[in-house]
This record gives structure tokens, sequence and C-alpha cells, in this order.
């Protein structure tokens, strides 16, 4: 129950004065009719009437309106106790609107974060379910094949076995990758910071996709020769994690015979900026905005015939945010994309020689 209670003299104060100024009107057009206007009795009369007045309509307000307002402070309190804080129940009826009003516009965005937030549970469920059951299904449909008979060929059992635990892995992988972005979300994956050298760190993914690269003839490289280290302040570990994915993406979105760049770029207050630019496919600009959201696919059938969790940028991004850095990206629909995310630097950035940039 509401009790702390802040008394509005404002309606009383008006009403008492014009009821005064009309009675008082009326009394002395009266007694001036009947020769028998006395100014002292009508400055009497002023205060008696104004006095008498004020505390009536007080009353009343407090007796009457008070309860019916204290019912709305109880209502909003009930659904919501801290909502008014510590705000006293007024009987100022300009006061209450503007309050009940602040209350219904917090309710209604309320509202509105809940409806998304509800959309978004329902999409992902969806997602989660549709990564999940590809393999699970896959996986249970070489198990079944197997025991209906299959498994007395040794060929099949050995070709359906080794396909049954491809789809197992799969889901690790997905599991795994949930696993991450969860406690990446929730701040409970912790940090390991070191310093190193991202261009030896860059160097060592090239190597570890080349082979993949080698597929599409796609060529993997660095915007110049970098003949200096470039030591930064971050969790290698994760770092690379973030550097593979973008990469991997670079080259399964690109085209044949194209090119992966990175490029490593000094900026003010100790801070690189890491740049990974491709010429495949693209993203159109609509697809940007949800570009780092879990299981969000710009191609819906290609990306999923190429493999993946769905999860890799969303995992990309949080790792930026973990290390209190922004990622960024650019891309033009067919022409190419890059994606580049800050560091911090430790050591001063090299000088490098233009003219050693390949072409």
């Amino acid at each position: 129950m509401a009790e702390n209670f802040k008394r509005s003299y404002r309606f009383a104060y008006l009403s008492s004065l014009y009821i005064t100024i009309l009675l008082t009107l009326i009394v002395s057009v009266f007694l001036y009719v009947q020769n028998q206007f006395n100014i002292l009795f009508v400055l009497g009369f002023i205060i008696i009437c104004y006095g008498v007045a004020f505390l009536i309509i007080q009353y009343r307000v407090q007796k009457f309106i008070y309860r019916r307002v204290r019912k709305i402070y109880d209502d909003i309190e009930m659904l919501d106790v801290d909502t008014r804080g510590e705000s006293p129940v007024t009987t100022d009826m300009r006061t209450l609107i503007k309050e009940v009003e602040k209350f219904a516009q917090k309710r209604k965005t309320e509202i509105e974060t809940l409806k998304i937030r509800e959309d978004y549970r329902k999409e992902f469920m969806g997602n989660v379910s549709h990564e999940l059951k590809t393999p699970l299904f896959t996986v249970q449909g070489y198990i079944l094949t197997l025991l209906d008979g299959a498994m007395n060929d040794p060929a099949i059992l050995d070709k359906y076995l080794n396909r049954a635990n491809k789809g197992v892995e799969r889901l690790i992988y997905i599991v795994k990758d949930l696993d991450m972005i969860t406690k990446l979300e929730v701040g409970d994956l912790n940090l390991n910071y070191t310093n190193f050298d991202i261009i030896e760190l860059v160097q060592s993914v090239f190597d570890l996709f080349e082979m993949k690269a080698a597929k599409k003839n796609i060529a993997l490289t660095f915007d110049m020769n970098y003949q200096t280290p470039v030591i930064v302040h971050a969790d290698k570990e994760r770092i690379q994690q973030v550097l593979s994915n973008l990469i991997v993406n670079s080259i399964k979105y690109g085209k044949e015979d194209g090119t992966t760049e990175v490029s490593i770029e000094n900026l003010i207050r100790n801070k690189v900026i890491v740049r990974v630019t491709d010429n495949g496919e693209g993203i159109a600009q609509a697809h940007i905005p949800r570009l780092f959201e879990r299981f969000y696919r710009v191609d819906k059938s290609g990306s999923r015939k190429e493999g993946g969790s769905g999860l890799g940028l969303a995992i990309v991004k949080h790792i930026i945010e973990a290390h209190h850095e922004r990622i960024y990206v650019e891309s033009d629909y067919r022409i190419g994309s890059e994606f580049s995310f800050t560091l911090e630097k430790v050591k001063k950035f090299p000088v490098v020689d233009v003219s050693t940039k390949t072409a």
C-alpha cells in the first residue's frame, strides 16, 4: 500500500479563488443595490469565504480523489515494485498524468523488447533444431541401415561407420561452438593475454588452410612484405580462431582463382587494425546488420553445403568484444568483402617500404 502522500494544494487554491471571486461579486452587487455596501464587510467575507472554500475543497480532494489516485499507484506497484522508486503519491493531476504516461511508455518499450526477444528465441531454437537434426538423422540412417543387415558386409560396414563418425564429429563441432559462444556471452571465458607477432600468426593460419585454398586456386597473401614483427597484446589462441574463421569464410565464399589478402595497419592510441579482404561473392547490404547473429546465413543452401556450424562470425564478434576491441565489415555484392578488427599493439609499428608491396 502506498502511504507516502504528497499533498497538492493547487486544485483547492485555484478553485477557492474562483469561488471567492464569484461570490464576492454577487455579494458586492447585492449590497450595492441595497445601499448597504461596506468595504470592511466585503474584505471579511472574502477571507472567510476563501478559507472555508479552501478547507472544504482540499478535504474532498484528499478524502475522495486521493483514494482513487492511491489505487492507481498501488496497481502500478503490483505490476512493478521498482517503477515508482521513492516518489510520493501526489494528488496533482499533471504530475500524476506524467507519471502514468511514463509508466505506460516504459511498459510499451518492455513489451516491444520482449516481442523482439521472443522472435529471436523462436528463430534461434529453429536454427539449432535444423543444425542438429541434419547430422543426427544422418547418423541414425547409417546405424539403422547397418542394423538391418548391412553390417554383415565388411566394406559397407566400414564405409557407413566412417560416415556416421563424420556426422558425430559435426554434432560435436556444433555443440563446442555453442558452448563457447555461451561462455563468451556470459563473460565466463577467461582470456590468456600474451605478447605475440600478429604477422607470424597470420602466416601460420595461411599455412593451415593452404590446401583448402588450393582446391579453389585462391591465393592467401599479405598486402606487402612485412620484414619486422608487429607485436600485439591479446589472447593468441582466440585471435588465431578469429583469423581462422575469417580466412575460412573468405575461401568458402571466394571465387575460383581469387585472392584472400591480409593487411595490418597502424592506428592511433596504440592500436593496429587487421584487415581480411577477398574478391569473392560479397554480401548484400540488407544482410550486413544481421551478419554476426548466431546461425544467420546469407546463402541458406550454399553455406550448408560448405559445412560449418553457422556460429563462426558470432564467435568472432564475441572474441573481439571480449578483448574490448571492435570489428567492422564492408562489402559490395559480387565484388568482395573486407572484415577488419582492432588489437592493442606493444611495439612501435614497423616502417615498411611501400615498394615491396606485392602485386
